[in-house]
């Protein structure tokens, strides 16, 4: 990255701030190939906290620039606004994402807010704290589309299409993933919104070993397929994709819908779309939805996919 590219950085970051809603959001989305220089940077704010991302090593010239740029972001009229406390810099790219704190004193679980939602984040563990920012509008369909309905959510993570669906009006929500300790904070997500327990339900398995168990809470009325790109010795997206939806006309309602997600920058629409066709030809593709407009992406083709199918 480029030091000198930097100088874009610092006005975009005052207005997205000083325009951003009273929840969590990403900032600045280098990774959108937007803006030269800074392709692998991004800024999120968390209600108070400013989490800077390095995704590449960057030399000590733009590292200093950076800092000291962030420091004095700290004394800007949309800091003081928005009454920020603390500012942190995660390097994506070394073994466990370490954060560096460059200012104040962070808080390493944040409870934050999404269309009114309460969510339940952790700084510092892994490399995502808890809540994928680019679905932001995803979430908000689901919760649209979830009333009365009995919603399945594969590779729940920490259950944010679940915690919208039964905010929706969803009457049961079934969460499947191999990572109990995301699971777990999908309960505590759940709790943090005053849930009701008994209409969620935590499996904590590989999707691929567990289709009875999965379609013993069947039939669905909503389906969301959100998997990552890669898990080592578990997916891979190319290759496995085709498996999940396969399954989806034992699964889903006559009249259901299926929200598939795509996240790789190198896989199209047209993957989902025409394996969709091989594998589950009933189900047709009706439309994409939007990614949030703070996620500026040069190609779309290479932003996230969320596709519906009915």
């Amino acid at each position: 990255m480029n030091k000198d590219a930097l100088a874009q950085l610092w006005p975009l970051l005052e207005e997205a701030l000083t325009e951003a809603p009273n929840e969590l959001r990403r900032l600045f989305h280098g990774r959108g190939q937007c803006y030269q220089g800074l392709e692998q940077l991004t800024v999120d704010w968390l209600q108070g906290q400013l989490v800077v991302n390095l995704f590449k090593p960057v030399d000590e010239e733009f590292l200093s620039a950076l800092t000291a740029g962030l420091h004095h972001f700290a004394g800007s009229d949309a800091w003081q606004q928005k009454q920020g406390t603390a500012i942190l810099l995660q390097h994506r790219y070394q073994d466990g994402a370490p954060f560096e704190v460059l200012l104040g004193e962070p808080e390493l679980k944040p409870v934050v807010e999404e269309n009114g939602l309460k969510y339940q984040l952790e700084l510092g563990k892994n490399q995502n704290f808890g809540l994928f920012l680019d679905m932001r509008l995803g979430r908000e369909w689901v919760g649209e589309h979830a009333k009365h309905k009995k919603v399945l959510n594969l590779f729940a993570y920490t259950c944010g299409f679940s915690v919208a669906a039964i905010a929706g009006g969803a009457d049961q929500v079934v969460n499947v993933d191999m990572a109990k300790g995301a699971l777990s904070r999908g309960r505590e997500n759940h709790k943090l919104n005053d849930h009701n327990a008994n209409q969620v339900a935590f499996l904590g398995h590989d999707i691929f070993k567990s289709w009875g168990k999965i379609k013993k809470y069947g039939p669905y009325d909503l389906i969301v397929i959100d998997p990552p790109s890669f898990q080592k010795g578990s997916f891979a997206l190319t290759k496995d994709y085709a498996k999940i939806l396969r399954r989806l006309p034992d699964l889903l309602e006559p009249e259901g819908e299926v929200l598939a997600c795509v996240n790789a920058p190198s896989v199209t629409p047209a993957f989902l779309i025409e394996s969709m066709q091989q594998e589950a030809p009933a189900l047709s593709f009706q439309y994409r939805l939007e990614n949030p407009p703070e996620f500026k992406d040069k190609d779309q083709d290479s932003a996230l996919k969320a596709l519906v199918f009915s």
